[in-house]
């Protein structure tokens, strides 16, 4: 904005001049003072609004850019997911083949030329994969699925998402049906139905989707339930390590967790033992829990286990842990329990790993 041009009359008069002409000349002279002051003021202010005026400009093309950037970063997205699942089929392809031609010199087969072909139809395969793996994991990080909850909030704050192998441990105790004990006896008196429903079930079913989805989509993972004993949620998947990339299968991962009523006690100790059945060992581990266990890996004597009972039963079941993996811990406590948040959290601290405890709308 170009600016206004204004001329001001230099008076050159001395202090006794200015006296000499009385009294109303001093007021005329301060007055003429006072309005080149006001002047000046104005074509300040004005300098001062064209440079606000600029910055708002600036301010509005930048979100422009940004909305632009964020679709362009979830079209990747998209590309990527799709990438690494043609992956997996040309992986799958890739056994076949090979089966093919085991089978083929089982046989006798010896036309050299045909066993040639499906050789150079399995290293092209083969290439093919190691390419889209490469572009899969510069997209490390990128999210697997999509997973919007009732409370429309996308983060889990200090939690490290990222890993090679990654374990999602899920207790399925009759514990996890409720936040209070009269609440999860009178729930163990009603419908399988029923129970499945129950809130603090369904958060942690909801908290294992939000997890799924955050993946990164060159990842492998593995989702175990415990209660008094551990198994991989998908069945004939125990000592496996699952493909992200494989939407099918996260799919019915899933869905195999919403077949699950929660029952019978905890023992932490036989999930963490399910862990050494993975090859190679976890890299990153989510434990989604609500409390110190109540057994080892054998039922308890009596009918009831105390406090400090349980704290030796936890202490037991973290020397199964393996070692120099951070352990990111989920979770909902019960009343109860007093000890499990801080036995919990110096577990996640000496880990390197974080504790929290999601609020009621998340996620």
């Amino acid at each position: 904005m170009a600016r206004k041009k204004r001329e001001f009359t230099t008076f050159n008069l001395s202090f006794l001049d200015i006296m000499s002409c009385g009294f109303g000349a001093v007021i005329l002279v301060f007055l003429i003072m006072n309005h080149a002051i006001e002047e000046e003021s104005e074509i300040l202010n004005e300098n001062v609004l064209s440079e606000v005026s600029l910055l708002e400009e600036d301010v509005s093309e930048g979100e422009k850019d940004l909305v632009r950037l964020r679709n362009t970063l979830s079209e990747l997205d998209q590309k990527m997911a799709e990438a690494q699942g043609l992956a997996t089929r040309i992986a799958k392809d890739t056994e076949n083949f090979e089966a093919q031609i085991s089978s083929r010199k089982r046989e006798g087969y010896t036309e050299s030329e045909d066993i040639e072909s499906l050789k150079a139809e399995l290293l092209a395969l083969e290439s093919e994969v190691k390419e889209l793996r490469q572009a899969s994991q510069k997209s490390s990080g990128a999210n697997a699925r999509d997973f919007t909850g009732d409370g429309n909030r996308q983060y889990l704050t200090g939690l490290n998402l990222g890993g090679n192998n990654i374990a999602i441990l899920l207790d399925v105790s009759a514990s996890m049906l409720a936040d209070k004990l009269v609440q999860i006896i009178r729930l163990r008196n009603m419908g399988e139905s029923v129970q499945r429903k129950a809130e603090k079930w369904t958060k942690s079913l909801d908290t294992v989707d939000w997890l799924l989805a955050q993946l990164p989509v060159a990842s492998k993972y593995q989702v175990i339930t415990f209660n008094t004993s551990a198994k991989p949620a998908l069945a004939d998947t125990e000592g496996k390590w699952l493909e992200v990339a494989n939407q099918a299968q996260l799919g019915d991962v899933s869905s195999a967790l919403h077949r699950i009523t929660p029952s019978g006690g905890t023992s932490l100790e036989n999930a963490f033992l399910a862990l050494h059945k993975l090859s190679p060992a976890p890299d990153n581990i989510f434990l989604i829990t609500d409390g110190l266990p109540t057994q080892g890996t054998s039922p308890p004597r009596g009918n009831t286990v105390t406090g400090p009972e349980r704290q030796k039963l936890y202490a037991q079941a973290v020397r199964q842990l393996p070692s120099r993996v951070p352990v990111n811990i989920i979770l909902a406590p019960m009343e109860g329990d007093p000890m499990a948040v801080s036995e919990l959290w110096l577990l996640a601290l000496r880990t390197q790993g974080s504790l929290m405890s999601p609020s009621r709308d998340w996620p």
